[in-house]
């Protein structure tokens, strides 16, 4: 009789179980560790920042908790425009310059003079429909000793955004203010590959000192991980921060749903130590 638990029988039954699942449209791949997984969450959990958050924008979508520091932040870029333009407008009124670019849509909802459009897409390459966040800037003609802000929102070229930036550019963003997508995928290993060395690579500049899970989707959780589909970081230049001061207040007063579907909270295993 066959052994079916031997390896080469074990090996069969992977076979036909990758076969079967590809032949659906859907590629299974390797999973992530918990321990790398676990490690990951950790260096995320949010610090105190040497000023108190604020709410920048309107309650809902289209808002941001940010801290209460930026006197002296000469401009804002804010790649990918949506239906409201509530943060940049709070933004342009402290005095900054707007940048916003996104190949998707004409124009921004709102006009101000502050605002400056680009018709293109943020991303790891400059061509005709896409710029990277290093030219963008370039092109833009700010002064280069000012420090700037980053709002961005692109639905998932993030990642790639962030390891197609020069270090010299991430050093002068005193704020990165991003919403994260498809953040349940690093339960797959290739996916976690490539977030992970992006937010290695912006860590290095910067410590996250706020999450919010955007309630348009769902926490996914496997064993003692539970991660939200989509969430808003606030990451501040090391700077600015209280190293080795945990945030603890989860959710923060001042967070807001992004939408009328049911709340989702920030799972403890992202902020409880």
């Amino acid at each position: 009789m066959p052994r079916f638990h031997s390896p080469r029988m074990k090996q069969l039954r992977k076979t036909l179980v990758r076969k079967t699942l590809t032949s659906l449209g859907w590629f299974p791949t390797k999973p992530t560790k918990e321990k790398d997984l676990s490690a990951f969450i950790a260096r995320l959990h949010p610090v105190v920042p040497r000023k108190p958050l604020v709410r920048l924008g309107p309650p809902g979508d289209g808002g941001y908790l940010m801290p209460d520091d930026l006197e002296g932040v000469h401009a804002c870029f804010s790649p990918g425009v949506a239906g409201v333009c509530g943060f940049e407008l709070a933004c342009a009124d402290k005095g900054m310059q707007i940048f916003m670019a996104d190949a998707s849509v004409e124009a921004p909802p709102q006009s101000h003079p502050s605002f400056r459009f680009t018709r293109k897409f943020i991303g790891a390459t400059t061509n005709d429909t896409f710029m990277t966040l290093d030219q963008w800037v370039a092109d833009s003609g700010v002064d280069n000793t000012r420090d700037l802000l980053l709002q961005i929102d692109i639905e998932g070229a993030e990642y790639e955004t962030f390891l197609a930036t020069s270090d010299a550019l991430l050093r002068r963003f005193r704020y990165v203010v991003a919403e994260l997508h498809d953040l349940d995928l690093l339960f797959s290993r290739p996916f976690f590959n490539l977030a992970s060395r992006a937010f290695a690579k912006l860590l290095q500049t910067h410590a996250c000192v706020h999450i919010h899970p955007n309630n348009c989707r769902p926490v996914v959780k496997q064993g003692r991980i539970a991660i939200p589909k989509v969430a808003e970081f606030t990451f501040a230049r090391r700077d600015r921060v209280e190293e080795g001061r945990w945030a603890t207040t989860f959710p923060h007063p001042l967070d807001a749903d992004n939408t009328p579907h049911r709340h989702v909270a920030l799972p403890a295993c992202w902020h409880v130590t």
